[in-house]
């Protein structure tokens, strides 16, 4: 994985930029802590920062075509480069190294822009085209790597992140009204292709883009299509093994040591499984790796969708499919300290303590590995959260995580309110998702309702689950690999029936019984438990003493934001109408948004 930015000027000259362009690079240092290279001309400069997990001695960039018309700058993996390079050999291509970034570069030379519909990875890469004067920027199927991108006049900018964007000189940190919305309308789960600061935009997961001097126009070059499902229950189950082992394996491919997240549910021990058998046919032993919490035993409280505690069931897979375990434990007072970074990290308020401890986990498993393997979209593409199976949220008129998450825009001064309008904009959010769904004629009211539910949750939810990831990870210059979010997965149960995923009457029956055999039935059958969350008072302590901070602090930019009486409430805990749990994680976001404000330097405008 690496980071990458670029800045195009079709009418100035930039080939004495390279000040401004390392400033750009040095912003996301973090994601390529392991290199650094540069390109200019006198139109285009592209930079990259490089994190090294195929091929250490090739694969450097950016990377220029043979003929040195082309030229490269790409964050990703391809999974399947092997297949692709033999292919271009086949009709001609010489390579000079071992890497999927010489892949990537020679498909494009070969197919042009449709070389995107031949890859299965994750991936975002810029190619700027020296003699036609034109780049193109393209980015993977699910969005796992991000990619954003900003015209300003004659110049066109890119980045892995928006701070590399941000930091060029030309690009001033200013939020409008929608990004507003956003923030408080939405929350942490941006709109796809929305990237708040204005003048700022994200190339949408699936996309491609083509940039000249006279016009900018995204293309889109995968979507979800709607279909019969034609194969059984136990061809279904057949069918997900087959795809789910073969991307297991391909994940695995890494001149760096690969690790695996382990949290004892479902999915993260389902792809443990098949990776430690992976490893054992070398004799190799995978290393895993579990987070818990100080005084978790004592604080732990079943709720919406935490069922249980991980650790007893993480100590179980870990012996049964014989990993090396380590279980990494954090207190209240490492999340507070560290509560701001994910925010710093994402550009964006993010979801507070849990974000928080996954980059602290992270940041421990960088001491061992580079590269890891993680569970993530199981949930999503399998239907398996609890809003799938209750009718409050399958016949809600927003987002189903909006529902429960009302409090955020409830805290607004009424200027704000009347200003942002969020529940306006939620509905309108709502109903641009609602028409892009591909319904499938002649399904029942109850299939096309969770239909629509599984497109939320792929296109809108997901989005920003692997965010939080690719930011807690690349951080601290760590690689997370994700097997669900393999496109022919997603596909493929995009149209499985939700009987069939709920088979033997458990939200996802059907991926149980793919992986039938590789774990024992209790933990095959464990209830769907959420990512862990510190139920330690003293954190609730601690975020509720740093907001009366802010109240009290006539300074702090969110004070014109907020309805202040209400929030004091909160954190004073006499607000009755919210848990402790949601009190918690709207103190968690204030913070970050007051911070992020503040820090960024943003200028509100109308």
């Amino acid at each position: 994985m690496c980071g990458i930015t670029g800045w195009i000027n079709w009418s100035g000259d930039l080939s004495n930029e390279r000040e401004t362009l390392k400033t750009m690079a040095d912003s996301i240092a973090h994601r390529g802590p392991d290199a650094e290279g540069f390109w200019l001309s006198e139109h285009a400069a592209l930079a990259h920062r490089r994190l090294i997990v195929i091929d250490p001695r090739g694969g450097k960039q950016p990377m220029a075509s043979p003929d040195q018309q082309l030229v490269l700058t790409y964050n990703g993996e391809l999974y399947n480069y092997r297949e692709i390079k033999s292919e271009l050999q086949q009709k001609g291509h010489v390579f000079t190294s071992n890497s999927d970034t010489e892949v990537v570069l020679h498909a494009y030379m070969e197919w042009k822009e449709e070389c995107v519909t031949r890859f299965n990875g994750i991936f975002a890469f810029a190619i700027w085209d020296e003699k036609e004067q034109q780049l193109f920027l393209g980015r993977d199927h699910l969005g796992v790597k991000p990619l954003f991108y900003s015209k300003q006049d004659a110049s066109f900018l890119y980045g892995s992140e928006m701070k590399a964007i941000l930091a060029h000189p030309s690009v001033q940190p200013k939020v409008d009204r929608t990004g507003l919305a956003e923030i408080f309308g939405m929350g942490p789960m941006r709109t796809p292709g929305q990237a708040v600061f204005q003048g700022i935009e994200e190339v949408r997961p699936g996309h491609y883009l083509i940039a000249t001097a006279d016009s900018v126009e995204e293309h889109r070059y995968w979507q979800l299509e709607s279909e019969h499902h034609t194969d059984n229950v136990d061809e279904t189950a057949e069918k997900i093994r087959e795809l789910l082992t073969d991307t297991v394996n391909r994940q695995l491919i890494s001149d760096m040591p690969v690790v695996s997240m382990l949290s004892g549910g479902l999915d993260s021990s389902g792809l443990t499984s098949l990776a430690a058998q992976e490893f054992q046919q070398s004799d190799q032993t995978l290393e895993t790796y579990s987070i818990d919490f100080d005084q978790n035993e004592e604080h732990f409280q079943k709720d919406f969708l935490r069922h249980d505690m991980d650790e007893p069931w993480v100590r179980r897979v870990s012996e049964e499919v014989g990993t090396k375990h380590q279980s990494i434990t954090f207190g209240a007072e490492q999340l507070l300290t560290n509560l701001l970074e994910p925010m710093r990290g994402r550009d964006l308020p993010g979801v507070g303590e849990i974000e928080t401890s996954l980059y602290l986990l992270f940041t421990e498993m960088k001491k061992d590995a580079t590269v890891a393997l993680s569970g993530e979209s199981a949930d999503e593409v399998f239907s398996g959260y609890p809003w799938f199976h209750q009718e409050e949220f399958l016949d809600a008129q927003v987002y189903p995580w909006l529902v429960n998450l009302q409090g955020i825009s409830s805290i607004l001064s009424d200027r704000a309110k009347k200003m942002i309008k969020p529940k306006e904009y939620q509905k309108q959010r709502f109903k641009e998702a609602y028409e892009e769904i591909p319904f499938l004629q002649g399904e029942s009211e109850y299939e096309a309702k969770q239909r629509q539910m599984s497109y939320f949750f792929i296109t809108r939810f997901l989005p920003f689950m692997l965010d939080r990831k690719d930011r807690a990870s690349m951080k601290t210059g760590f690689e997370v690999r994700v097997p669900f979010c393999d496109y022919r997965i997603v596909e493929y149960l995009w149209n499985v029936p939700i009987d069939f995923k709920n088979v033997d009457d458990i939200e996802k029956g059907i991926l149980r019984r793919a992986l039938q055999g590789t774990l024992s039935e209790d933990v095959l059958y464990r209830k769907k438990s959420a990512y862990p969350s510190d139920k330690d008072p003293a954190y609730l302590e601690g975020v509720r003493k740093w907001m009366l901070e802010i109240l009290d602090n006539p300074n702090s930019p969110i004070l014109s934001l907020i309805d202040t009486k209400k929030v004091r409430a909160i954190a004073l805990n006499e607000a009755d109408e919210l848990s402790t749990d949601q009190a918690k994680g709207l103190l968690d976001y204030l913070i970050q948004v007051n911070a992020w404000l503040d820090e960024y330097d943003i200028e509100l405008v109308s």
